[in-house]
């Protein structure tokens, strides 16, 4: 049987950060993805936006790593000559009763150390954005976009330069711990087995299956999933924004928001809503919805300018009715600390902001592994 020193299950943005932090300090690394290429779930199908780290709660996980992941982000996308804007965002308030919120998110960034933050005046707001119609905003500097998969491929060349290698087409069947090491079955008509020193189970909307398969994980620390469906509507003229654009509300199943491309291409969302399983389908009687959102701030959108654009599935740990900013959705790394299988180290719910902290996210893990092989 074949021998490796770490195995990460599941190629998106995080699992080849974590690879990538891996190689770099000298592990071997293998990465299983189950897929025919790298990234073509929650990391395909996003806004991506690198997020301030305005909108996470006090002390979290995704606070931490979000403001921590943004900086290191920016600084490797300039270094690699990878697409990118820092933009800027604003959050805005359509009526009086919303200007407490733009407070909120100014205490929110403040508690992990975001102090570019200002609010401003409907004039204000309307000088930086003519169309959109607000009674106030704040003003988010460091919000910014990037070509998610230029970066997925810049990681990718990172770790294979750093010696690690990717199989495609490589699902996990089960895993088994013994004293030498996890043995984990590979493959599909014909498996295959190889014994890791570590395991890192990064498959993000397949990770609590991959954990299900682990002999001995217990039952109780795998947490639910939701598969919580965002769509897309492009807008189909020239954009007339040259920020990212927030309502205020940070709940809400009709919080459509402005978000650009690279290209300068405007798209309207996500909205939210729940699916049973992985299922990317376009549902176009949300429409009515978006329009109805979208000019909550921008009422100069004309009928019939909303195209159908795409979907991307979220992997809450938390389902409908559950706040965002609830501790129970915070991302969960788990380590042999918890569930007691040597070797072993479970990421779930690793929804937005996991682009923005992709690497410290990495880091991150890495750290924890070194620590557990200390």
């Amino acid at each position: 049987m074949d021998r490796i020193d770490c195995v990460v299950i599941g190629a998106g943005v995080v699992g080849l950060a974590i690879a990538r932090s891996l190689a770099l300090a000298g592990r071997e690394v293998v990465i299983l993805e189950a897929e025919h290429a790298i990234g073509t779930h929650t990391s395909a199908r996003n806004s991506e936006v690198i997020h301030a780290g305005i909108s996470y709660a006090p002390g979290s996980l995704k606070g931490r790593l979000c403001v921590a992941g943004k900086a290191a982000l920016y600084a490797y996308c300039a270094e690699r000559g990878i697409g990118h804007q820092r933009i800027g965002k604003l959050i805005v308030a359509v009526q009086d009763s919303e200007l407490p919120e733009l407070d909120k998110y100014v205490a929110l960034g403040a508690a992990h150390g975001v102090t570019d933050l200002r609010i401003l005046d409907a004039a204000e707001a309307r000088g930086m954005e003519p169309e959109v119609a607000c009674v106030g905003a704040l003003h988010s500097p460091s919000t910014g976009i990037v070509d998610s998969h230029a970066l997925m491929l810049s990681y990718l060349g990172d770790a294979e330069r750093a010696g690690a290698s990717l199989a495609l087409q490589s699902r996990v069947l089960a895993a088994r711990p013994t004293p030498d090491g996890l043995v984990v079955e590979v493959g599909d008509a014909e498996a295959t087995s190889v014994l890791c020193n570590t395991v890192v189970n990064a498959a993000g909307l397949g990770a609590q299956e991959v954990a299900s398969r682990i002999d001995g994980m217990p039952a109780g620390l795998v947490p639910p999933l939701y598969y919580a469906i965002g769509h897309y509507f492009s807008l189909a003229r020239k954009s007339p924004f040259r920020h990212l654009v927030y309502p205020t509300g940070r709940e809400g199943a009709l919080r459509a928001h402005v978000t650009l491309d690279l290209g300068g291409q405007c798209k309207f969302g996500p909205d939210l809503s729940w699916r049973d399983g992985i299922d990317y389908s376009f549902d176009a009687s949300r429409e009515a919805a978006f329009y109805q959102s979208v000019r909550r701030y921008y009422p100069a959108l004309e009928d019939g300018e909303l195209q159908p654009g795409y979907t991307g599935i979220r992997p809450r740990l938390a389902g409908p009715g559950s706040s965002m900013h609830n501790t129970a959705t915070d991302f969960v790394i788990q380590t042999p600390h918890a569930h007691g299988i040597a070797g072993l180290v479970n990421l779930f719910g690793i929804e937005s902001p996991g682009l923005t902290a992709s690497l410290a996210l990495g880091e991150h893990v890495a750290d924890l592994v070194a620590k557990m092989r200390a």
